[in-house]
């Protein structure tokens, strides 16, 4: 059963059983009245009869009540306190006779409704006691009730046609309501099988201003961002391969030539170094990959705590110094003032490194990289500022995604793999901080961090 045919259906029950109490109600509210009215008005006949026969008791008053009550559905009796008749507007009636001793037992002193009972009895019956001096007795008024019957059946057959007549209608409108409603619903179900199935070329025409018209902007918006994601994931694998494959190239040719026979010893420690060189590389770009995973996945920890800060830059400086000397660069530490820093320090170190290991890539020999390190409106600031190759305006808004290498020839020159930037970006924002970026192409970068 689809979704247009069960709504339709929900709203329909639930309407029918509203229209149903609310029909029920009115309709037992409105035979309840004009019963109440029928009541009332014999009770009003036999009031006017009895008042006129105490004003004035007599044969031809008698009469004239009688006359009354010719050729109507009502009957009209007067009898004395006894019981006897009197005067009827019928002739010898056993079922309205039979009413006679009742009223005598009752003995009622006011006007009331003897018979109430109109499903079951033929007649509703009044009583009227009246006095006028020796003259003393009741007055009886007899409503037939067919014609209330008849009233009431009317009601209930025009109740139940109205009913019905309406619940078709009801169906109709519900049944028509729901497809148009639920026909969105259908184009999304239909986008979200085409998305499944990794088709992300989906078009929603439904543009309203309510949940269905954002649902649909939001599966568009989906739509687009997995098929950014599926051509993200196609350019990593491809990267990563290109990556992996480079020094495997290098790791299996020099190898090959290392095991050469012919080689001197210096020769074959110059391609061992090579080797063990690219091993290295392949060792980092392994480790940067798996911290870029573990970022994404959120699979990893941020343990804010406060340390001092001379303590922890002294100690990167000596972790990085013998690779900076190793290619004659020389790196300057200004950091005027010993604060304390909150942060995680493995992953703040992490940053660090990352940077300075960027910067010592990318910059030539004889130059200088400075690692400046303070506090401004109790936060701390990180800046490496090299003068190495620069990067080009139109890449810098990119540097900071994954496997973008501002140098694209991936050459062993330079060495980067396009990572330790996006690790960089993450981990800082992590730290709810953010890290920018200012350089000329020629004079070298500064990256500035800030958390």
């Amino acid at each position: 059963m689809n979704i247009s045919t069960k709504l339709a259906l929900c709203f329909f029950a639930v309407v029918l059983l509203l229209q149903l109490i609310l029909m029920f109600y009115l309709h037992r509210n409105i035979i309840h009245t004009q019963i109440d009215e029928e009541f009332s008005k014999l009770l009003a006949y036999g009031a006017n009869h009895r008042d006129v026969l105490i004003d004035n008791y007599s044969k031809s008053t008698i009469h004239h009540i009688i006359l009354m009550e010719n050729n109507n559905d009502r009957e009209v009796c007067i009898i004395n306190k006894e019981g006897k008749i009197i005067s009827s507007s019928y002739e010898d009636n056993p079922k309205l006779n039979r009413y006679i001793p009742l009223v005598i037992r009752k003995h009622s002193e006011i006007d009331t409704i003897l018979v109430s009972d109109y499903k079951n009895s033929p007649y509703i019956v009044s009583v009227h006691p009246y006095q006028n001096g020796v003259h003393e007795g009741y007055v009886l008024m007899f409503q037939s009730t067919q014609s209330i019957n008849q009233m009431i059946n009317n009601l209930t057959k025009h109740f139940g046609i109205a009913g019905a007549t309406s619940v078709l209608i009801i169906l109709v409108i519900y049944g028509i309501l729901s497809k148009i409603l639920t026909r969105p619903l259908i184009h999304m179900k239909k986008a979200t099988e085409k998305l499944s199935k990794g088709d992300f070329e989906v078009t929603l025409p439904y543009k309203s201003n309510d949940e269905l018209g954002e649902l649909s902007v939001s599966i568009q918006m989906l739509a687009k961002d997995l098929e950014r994601l599926k051509k993200e994931r196609n350019e990593f694998l491809a990267s990563v391969s290109h990556e992996l494959s480079t020094p495997l190239t290098y790791l299996i040719g020099y190898a090959k030539v290392a095991m050469r026979t012919d080689l001197n010893d210096r020769e074959r420690e110059h391609y061992l170094s090579i080797i063990s060189e690219e091993a290295i590389r392949m060792k980092n770009l392994v480790k940067n990959l798996l911290d870029l995973a573990k970022i994404d996945e959120n699979n990893f920890t941020v343990s804010k705590e406060y340390f001092w800060a001379q303590p922890f830059l002294h100690k990167i400086i000596n972790l990085v110094e013998p690779s900076y000397r190793q290619k004659n660069l020389k790196l300057t530490l200004l950091n005027q003032s010993n604060f304390q820093i909150y942060a995680d320090s493995l992953r703040l170190q992490q940053i660090v490194l990352n940077l300075l290991d960027n910067a010592m890539k990318y910059s030539k020999e004889n130059t200088e990289i400075h690692l400046e390190v303070y506090e401004q409106h109790n936060r701390t600031v990180l800046k490496v500022s090299d003068e190495g190759i620069g990067i080009p305006p139109e890449d810098i808004e990119f540097i900071f995604d994954r496997l973008y290498r501002v140098e694209k020839s991936r050459s062993r020159t330079y060495g980067g793999s396009g990572i330790g930037l996006s690790v960089v970006k993450k981990l800082v924002e992590a730290h709810g901080g953010t890290v920018e970026v200012k350089s000329k192409v020629g004079k070298g970068s500064t990256f500035k961090v800030i958390i």
